[in-house]
């Protein structure tokens, strides 16, 4: 899959069949909505492109209201994003920057400067409660409209449910933020995981008897947090058993080496002696987070964090045993 930023680019294709979106989890709903985009694209001899936003809109729209409270949770990173959209075969995708001069284009100026002139589009495709342009005031009827005259067919993919509840980022984000990680992988088709690369920490961890693979997100609100047991994928040929914190660790001072940002620190049960103690700096893994122990705690002392850790672990090797 090809990946543009924005769609000035000479190596962009001339003209494509196009969806729309945030795409934030690329649940089981998306993943029907580009299969149908890969089969409209592929009767028409053209590549499929997805049009995506960096920042979310309302990660924009709360930061110019000063209002962090209206910044969504993110069921995903851009990378991981990227990775689902390669995994349903679309072909290219283009990030769009979500800025002051995006936000304030109109319904008309979006379709001529971003669908037709910028992209190229012979076929768009929406879901049910689309909206687009200044003020969200674009909606599916306006776009219908304007493909009829400009050339490009408009179509429109209803709500997809699974057990009669319809699949949705909205939806992604409540299972996870309840801890109900089989849930939210029944409605995003497979393990809610995390992927990136591992940085250098404080190295606590290795001090109090539990070397952790470290990944650090700038400016990302997660739709989950706690305690989980999980699988680390990327470090050897099977996935490894292990025990993580998704959140900003309330035991420790908040102006440490991590400055207070969201840490996914993950120890693996099992630590590969071919590894070597350095082994996992600078690989990129994927976390699958299976099933929450608790919600982050904040303990007293390095004794009582020593403890918990340790109960933490034994409950996380319990979990695997009983699911075998």
């Amino acid at each position: 899959m090809q990946i543009f930023r924005g769609f000035h680019h000479p190596g962009i294709a001339s003209a494509c069949a196009l969806t729309i979106g945030n795409f934030d989890g690329v649940h089981r709903g998306h993943q029907a909505m580009l299969a149908l985009l890969r089969a409209e694209a592929q009767q028409r001899g053209v590549p499929s492109c997805v049009l995506t936003f960096e920042p979310h809109p309302r990660d924009y729209f709360a930061a110019l209201h000063q209002k962090p409270e209206l910044a969504p949770a993110r069921v995903g990173t851009l990378r991981d994003k990227l990775r689902d959209l390669e995994n349903c075969g679309i072909d290219q995708t283009v990030v769009l920057p979500f800025d002051t001069r995006l936000a304030g284009q109109s319904p008309q100026d979006f379709i001529q400067n971003v669908l037709v002139n910028g992209l190229g589009a012979k076929y768009v495709l929406v879901g049910d409660d689309f909206r687009f342009g200044k003020q969200r005031a674009g909606d599916y009827a306006m776009l219908d409209a304007a493909g009829e005259a400009a050339g490009f067919d408009v179509a429109r993919m209803n709500s997809y449910e699974v057990h009669n509840l319809r699949v949705s980022s909205s939806a992604v984000r409540e299972a996870l933020g309840q801890g109900h990680m089989l849930d939210a992988a029944r409605l995003l088709g497979h393990p809610y995981c995390i992927s990136g690369h591992v940085l250098h920490g404080r190295k606590l961890g290795r001090t109090l008897g539990f070397k952790t693979l470290n990944q650090r997100f700038a400016h990302w609100k997660p739709a989950a947090s706690g305690i989980f047991a999980v699988l680390v994928h990327g470090l050897t040929s099977s996935p490894l058993q292990g025990v993580a914190n998704l959140g900003v660790r309330p035991s420790l001072d908040p102006t440490d080496v991590n400055g207070g940002r969201v840490l996914l620190e993950t120890y693996c049960l099992d630590w590969p002696a071919e590894l070597g103690v350095e082994g996992g700096y600078g690989k990129i893994i994927r976390v699958e987070l299976l099933h929450k122990l608790h919600d982050e705690r904040k303990y007293d002392s390095l004794d009582a964090l020593t403890k918990g850790i340790h109960q933490d672990c034994d409950d996380a090797r319990g979990w695997f045993l009983k699911r075998i």
